[in-house]
């Protein structure tokens, strides 16, 4: 494993591990609890972790990644107390109201997946208008999953599956695993499977997220709440996958 700096600081002082995974996706855990530490409402827990957004995908981007995907919003937070949900949903408007020309700027390509259609319309609006206007970005992709569940994408893809089966446009015999997983938010779009799959806050549980993607994806448990979770903590776990050999099943 090669040597990487990994002390406090910022983007530009980081020396990353020679393997870099190509790409990242993060559960971004722990905000209530981060809020909860500091005696603060919830609302402020969830501000400081959309506010940890930038600097991580900007180290992802400095490092080599190429696309990073974001945990933001799981088909079970819509179970949650509206009152906790209202703030989230304006997070997700000011970011894609105010963010995205920066992000258009700096070359990031911005993907949502997920199930749109409980969310309100404005945020549909805005979620498409992100969209196409980064579309021709070459730089890091940055895809956010909202309203999105591990499960709903499968079943998703096999209710799609069986539709173009019926109509005649799929051979039941013709399908394998490509063919399926070209049905899911991810492979649909052309995205490679993550390499590395970080969780912040502690916990040890993928929580529903990209369950058939993640298959041979390395884990990466962080004790740091999100808000917490910086250029530093980052190269901690570049560095632990760097020295991990990948096998993908074969010994």
């Amino acid at each position: 494993m090669s040597e990487a700096r990994l002390e406090e600081g910022t983007v530009s002082d980081a020396t990353w591990p020679a393997c870099v995974p190509r790409h990242v996706a993060i559960i971004m855990d722990g905000n209530r609890r981060w809020a909860e530490r500091r005696r603060l409402p919830v609302a402020a827990g969830h501000r400081a972790g959309a506010k940890n957004v930038r600097p991580v995908a900007d180290a992802c981007a400095e490092a080599g990644v190429e696309f990073l995907t974001l945990f933001a919003f799981s088909t079970e937070n819509w179970q949650r107390p509206r009152r906790e949900i209202r703030p989230l949903m304006k997070l997700m408007r000011e970011f894609l109201t105010h963010d995205v020309e920066e992000l258009r700027e700096r070359g990031v390509r911005l993907r949502i997946i997920g199930d749109r259609s409980r969310f309100a319309a404005d945020l549909r609006h805005l979620m498409d208008r992100a969209e196409r206007l980064t579309r021709r970005n070459g730089g890091l992709t940055l895809n956010i999953a909202a309203g999105y569940g591990g499960r709903w994408d499968i079943a998703q893809a096999a209710r799609r599956m069986a539709e173009d089966a019926r109509a005649g446009r799929l051979l039941p015999e013709r399908v394998d695993d490509d063919v399926f997983a070209s049905y899911l938010n991810l492979a649909g779009a052309g995205l490679p499977a993550p390499d590395l799959c970080i969780r912040t806050g502690g916990d040890r549980r993928i929580s529903n997220f990209l369950l058939w993607d993640i298959a041979y994806t390395e884990l990466y448990f962080a004790p740091d709440y999100w808000p917490d979770f910086g250029v530093h903590e980052l190269g901690l776990a570049f560095a632990d996958f760097d020295a991990r050999p990948r096998r993908f099943g074969h010994g």
